[in-house]
């Protein structure tokens, strides 16, 4: 395989992960927002208990659980709804810190700064198991995924351009660097075949390449 082809598979790929980035964002916001409401307007759950049967211990049963700390404040929200159960768990100042749900595609954990805006976010989807980091602003920077052909990470830009992508896959190992534009401007590739490197241009154009 060819740098070209190789840089070429990598922008379809980068496609594809930006797609599941945005998506896996979207989980993550809406579990935590759903949680989060949830925790505001906690409603009326039905509870039922059983007592010890046969040396059996006792079993609660409800549809969420609240608890608070000293001063009344909620501090942890554990809750089931039509998506799935959702854990979450908040500061003494009401900020969501951890957030943790099972959804329609999968299985999320967000971890947020002291003003309750996501960081870290870990998920686990159709495509596999993926992890992703964000700035102040929760704009994704650094995105790490394992799809069927092998890992790939993502650095971003603070307008979440894609600078560089690194993967292994079974064809070997490549490198892309990408411009403001998240056009490659130079490339890496690494095979049974042996090491090709690649420079383009603004237009996408091989400017210098390694010999054959």
């Amino acid at each position: 395989m060819t740098i070209e082809e190789r840089v070429e598979k990598l922008e379809m790929e980068l496609g594809r992960a930006k797609r599941r980035n945005r998506l896996s964002l979207a989980v993550v916001l809406l579990a935590l927002i759903l949680l989060a409401v949830g925790a505001v307007n906690p409603g009326v759950g039905t509870l039922t208990t059983s007592g010890a049967i046969g040396g059996r211990e006792n079993v609660v049963e409800a549809n969420r659980f609240i608890l608070v700390d000293v001063n009344g404040k909620p501090r942890a929200n554990l809750c089931m709804d039509k998506d799935g159960p959702k854990l979450l768990l908040s500061s003494e100042n009401g900020e969501t810190r951890i957030g943790l749900g099972v959804v329609k595609d999968g299985s999320v954990l967000g971890l947020s700064d002291e003003n309750g805006k996501t960081s870290v976010a870990l998920f686990v989807g159709k495509d596999g198991p993926g992890l992703e980091l964000y700035d102040e602003n929760v704009k994704t920077r650094i995105g790490l995924t394992v799809v069927k052909d092998g890992p790939r990470l993502n650095l971003y830009d603070e307008n979440v351009k894609t600078r560089v992508s690194l993967s292994v896959g079974k064809a070997g190992l490549g490198l892309a660097l990408y411009d403001e534009n998240s056009k490659p401007r130079a490339g890496l590739g690494m095979d049974k075949d042996g090491t090709r490197m690649r420079l383009f241009d603004e237009n996408g154009k091989v400017v210098w390449k390694t010999p054959p």
